[in-house]
This record gives structure tokens, C-alpha cells and sequence, in this order.
């Protein structure tokens, strides 16, 4: 049994050893072993150095550099969350205009909406809140497209100014995201796809 054990942590090692720096790690990301045996390894190898806990249950190969530990960024973390608990995410309000290039501001606790189990990750000084949500909201196909909706909800109708529609244009032209904007314009608010169909209309 001892020797069976040494040789699973040994392989969970070696996998993390050849692993990039950046890569997060969790107690499923070897679903050949038993979770729980997976988070006593890894929380062992937490006291080694090899790798950090970010929060509980989530865990960092970090890359070292002369300013101290480079951290993956906020929005990796969440996507690598739903990934682990086979959900979809989605940024909302402040952090999808961020996405977006929109705003230079980095939300400091973010909200992400979730098909998973709603739940607040604790990262620091920083939470990301993740909110249950209906699977409507994740009705939008297009990568670019989901965090454009999102913005522009966000905002809301009545507070668009013009910078804001010429903005929310030239990113609508810039990522057409043809292949699904016939599905996905049936699932947005009627003002947004009211927008998108007069945007689509002056460049055809």
C-alpha cells in the first residue's frame, strides 16, 4: 500500500513538474485517484514548495520572477473554477467591460454568472462571487459576443451615452462572430439586438 501511494504521488509530481508555469491545479484534475487522496498530496506539496494554495481546493504551479509570484489573472482563475466543476461562466457588469477593453478598471471582487453552484472564492484580499444563474443567460454562442451583451446590460438602455454606442459598434463589426449571430440574436434583450441589427445594417 506505502509503495502504491509513493508511486501515485510521484506521478502527481511529475505532471506538475512538466506542467507550464500558470497551471492550476485541483483535488479532480487526476480523476484516475480519489479526490480527497489527491488534496492531501497536493497540500503536502504545498508545505514543499513546489506549488501554492490560491484558496482552498485551488492550487497554482507559480512562476517566480523578481517582483514576487505572477499570478494567473482573475478571469483564468473563474474559467478554470467552471471548468473544474463542469459549469459555464460568465463575467458580468464592470469585468466583462474590462474584458472588453472598454474600461481600464479591474474589478477587485468580480461577480461571474454560473449554471454550477453559486459560491465565493476567497483569493487574498480579493473574492470572485459566483451567482447561480438560469440557463437563459448563457444562451449567447459567440465568445465576444456574450461579454458584449453583458456590458451593454450592464450600462443599461437609458444611461448609453454616444461614446458608448460608437464603442459597442466598432466591436460588433470587429467580431462579426457570423456563425452563431443567427441563434444568438433571438436570446438578447430587444434594445441589445436592436443595436446589433442597426450596426449589422450600415456595414452590409
Amino acid at each position: 500500500m506505502v509503495a502504491k501511494q509513493e508511486k501515485t504521488r510521484n506521478i502527481i509530481i511529475r505532471h506538475i513538474n512538466e506542467s507550464a508555469n500558470g497551471t492550476l491545479f485541483f483535488n479532480n484534475s487526476f480523476p484516475e485517484y480519489d479526490d480527497e487522496y489527491v488534496g492531501q498530496i497536493l497540500s503536502d506539496l504545498v508545505s514543499e514548495g513546489l506549488i501554492c494554495r490560491l484558496c482552498r481546493g485551488v492550487y497554482l504551479k507559480a512562476e517566480q520572477t523578481r517582483f514576487g509570484i505572477a499570478y494567473p489573472s482573475i478571469s483564468e482563475i473563474a474559467e478554470a473554477i467552471g471548468k473544474r466543476d463542469k459549469a459555464q461562466v460568465l463575467p458580468t457588469g464592470a469585468t466583462a467591460l474590462n474584458l472588453l477593453g472598454l474600461s481600464t478598471q479591474i474589478p477587485m471582487n468580480p461577480i461571474y454568472l454560473t449554471s454550477g453552484s453559486a459560491r465565493i472564492v476567497k483569493l487574498g484580499n480579493r473574492t470572485i462571487t459566483f451567482k447561480r444563474a438560469v440557463p437563459k443567460n448563457f444562451a449567447i454562442n459567440g465568445e465576444k459576443r456574450k461579454l458584449i451583451v453583458q456590458a451593454m446590460r450592464y450600462i443599461g438602455e437609458q444611461n448609453m451615452t454616444e461614446k458608448d454606442c460608437m464603442d459597442f459598434r466598432n466591436l460588433i463589426i470587429q467580431y462579426p462572430e457570423t456563425e452563431t449571430l443567427e441563434k444568438d440574436l433571438p436570446a438578447m434583450p430587444t434594445w441589445i439586438r436592436r443595436h446589433y441589427l442597426k450596426t449589422l445594417k450600415e456595414v452590409d
